[in-house]
């Protein structure tokens, strides 16, 4: 394998949770968002905003919804949106329809400029020495988040993503074998005894980590109630994206 600085930083992605009370400097606010900026954008159309959450209050609903007690405690929080607003007030301004704006498929290349925007902003943010955590979580209650965030229509929150200096050295999460995900033309079927070996690697991990120690293993994840049949406010999300005028076909 080719190793490189901006290689090697990837291949040793630890997420962090735990963050010193530290803010990010204005230079470094202005990198990251810089960064963003200039994320590879489907059809040049460039469908995604950031927000910056510095109010207190708003911090702790947003960690209320996502029910996760590290989320807004410390470090910097952004939340970036999928944002076809801004294109259908210039499309109105101009005097045209809203076209296919509330087509899936625009929705879709939003969700992919605003994902790579994420990624991109963690790459950044690593390179500079901090450390970062990925919020999915943000969406647990995607009409709550929408009256705190108070966006306009033909907006969605997709991910949360907090920065800051990390206060806790994570071990490194083992991944999928590569053979279990890289494939040469045609898909490969997964057979469950072909991972009996990184289950015992995933369990091991989780048995020896620093914090939440619990023996577990790739599988037993896949087969809990992770994914299982349940109900939770995140049913909501198609009802919530239809009221914000978005996949309506």
């Amino acid at each position: 394998m080719i190793k490189n600085a901006i290689v090697n930083q990837q291949i040793i992605h630890k997420t962090i949770r735990a963050f010193k009370k530290q803010k990010l400097t204005v230079e470094q606010l202005n990198t990251l968002a810089e960064v963003a900026r200039h994320t590879s954008s489907s059809m040049f159309m460039q469908q995604f905003s950031i927000l910056h959450i510095t109010d207190e209050k708003k911090r702790a609903q947003i960690r209320e919804i996502s029910g996760q007690k590290y989320v807004g405690a410390d470090g910097d929080l952004f939340i970036f949106i999928v944002d076809l607003h801004r294109n259908q007030s210039i499309r109105r301004q101009l005097g045209k329809d809203d076209g296919r704006l509330h087509q899936t498929d625009i929705f879709l290349q939003g969700v992919e400029d605003t994902v790579l925007a994420v990624q991109n902003t963690v790459n950044a943010a690593e390179s500079m020495g901090l450390g970062a955590v990925i919020l999915g979580s943000v969406t647990n209650s995607p009409k709550e988040l929408l009256a705190v965030l108070n966006i306009p229509e033909m907006t969605f929150p997709i991910l949360g993503l907090q920065v800051g200096i990390a206060d806790q050295k994570p071990q490194l999460k083992p991944r999928l074998p590569l053979e279990s995900v890289f494939f040469e033309n045609e898909y490969h079927k997964i057979n469950v005894a072909d991972l009996k070996e990184y289950d015992e690697t995933v369990q091991t991990y989780y048995d020896l980590r620093d914090s939440n120690r619990r023996i577990d293993s790739f599988t037993k994840q896949v087969s809990s109630k992770k994914l299982g049949t349940k109900e939770t406010k995140r049913d909501e999300l198609l009802e919530t994206l239809h009221s914000q005028g978005l996949c309506l076909k």
